[in-house]
């Protein structure tokens, strides 16, 4: 996911589908928001928030060429998340003992584009 000029962050292609829909409802009806995830332990292990705002660049990038399976439950909990006044937390996908998904931060560089 890249948010504005400074931030991308990489999500597996199942999470970053959800979140694509639960941001996608926030910004269209005009709201903003907190977003927060904790970061992959090869980040430094600590935790990111950005502001979502409708008037921000944001993309999605999905590296897979099938589009993943959309679980209503974890939509719901998302939302749920997403609506309270800390903003959308990453949480755990209903019926799958995984835990809390992390994201990995992907530097951006100079140019713009994700440092590799």
């Amino acid at each position: 996911m890249l948010y504005g000029p400074h931030v991308a962050v990489e999500f597996d292609d199942r999470i970053l589908a959800h979140l694509q829909v639960v941001i996608a409802a926030k910004l269209r009806r005009g709201e903003s928001t907190l977003f927060s995830w904790r970061d992959s332990l090869d980040s430094g292990d600590g935790r990111t928030t950005v502001w979502l705002h409708p008037l921000m660049d944001i993309a999605f990038k999905y590296y897979g060429h099938r589009k993943p399976t959309i679980n209503t439950a974890w939509i719901d909990a998302l939302m749920l998340e997403a609506n309270k006044p800390s903003g959308l937390q990453l949480v755990e996908e209903p019926g799958t003992p995984e835990g809390v998904p992390r994201g990995h931060h992907n530097p951006i560089s100079a140019s713009g584009q994700p440092a590799h």
